[in-house]
């Protein structure tokens, strides 16, 4: 078998996935509590985007997206037992996060980092399938189209 070591182009990473966005996407399942209906469009998107970029996982909007996904399985493991899981992802979503304060692509970033630190101490102590401290689990809508920084 004879391999083709030509070189060829990178293709340009898939900026459209950016730039397509649409929030309110976003804001109606995350609203609505359909969190894994929402890691699914993240992922699918981040996925998307990661795929050709020379950068890969390391992009910035990447990075966003993975961090939002980290953030709605916090939520999402949390509702369905798995504690020690939405403990996990919630220190991962805070860490990720972080940098991204107060905004960035218009999504408000203060909201959902408040909300997972309010978690995080009610999930620490708990039993990995204990149910959701919090009853009910009500947390801030997902707000955006806002001025980006």
């Amino acid at each position: 078998m004879l391999l083709d070591l030509h070189a060829r182009p990178f293709a340009q990473p898939d900026r459209q996935v950016i730039s397509q966005l649409d929030w309110s996407e976003v804001a109606a399942l995350w609203d609505n509590n359909q969190l894994g209906q929402l890691h699914d469009w993240l992922n699918e998107r981040w996925s998307r985007l990661i795929r050709d970029s020379q950068l890969g996982q390391q992009d910035p909007e990447a990075e966003f997206l993975q961090a939002l996904a980290f953030a709605v399985l916090a939520l999402f493991f949390t509702q369905n037992q798995n504690q020690e899981g939405a403990l996990l992802m919630a220190d991962d979503a805070i860490m990720a996060l972080n940098k991204y304060r107060p905004s960035y692509l218009g999504v408000a970033i203060e909201p959902i980092v408040g909300t997972l630190q309010e978690l995080r101490p009610l999930l620490c102590g708990l039993a990995a399938d204990d149910p959701c401290p919090l009853y009910p689990f009500a947390y801030p809508k997902f707000q955006h189209g806002l001025s980006s920084q």
